[in-house]
């Protein structure tokens, strides 16, 4: 095999390995979750939904629990 061959066949399968990377920002660990009052169920079939973080804008925002019907 000539070389320019052999050149031309290391860097194609070079760009095909490196495509298939993907670089993801580094996000700070998960917080743990906050201690939340539990009011008071507003009517029989509700069930409670905890809170949890969830990242938006590069940051962990608390989204409160709540009660959801059925």
């Amino acid at each position: 095999m000539s070389r320019l061959f052999k050149t031309t066949m290391i860097a194609g399968l070079m760009a095909i390995t490196l495509s298939g990377c993907v670089i993801e920002p580094a996000r700070p660990h998960r917080p743990p979750p906050r201690v939340e009052m539990v009011p008071v169920m507003p009517a029989p079939g509700y069930h409670w939904v905890a809170g949890q973080y969830r990242w938006s804008h590069n940051e962990w925002v608390w989204v409160p629990g709540h009660w959801k019907g059925y």
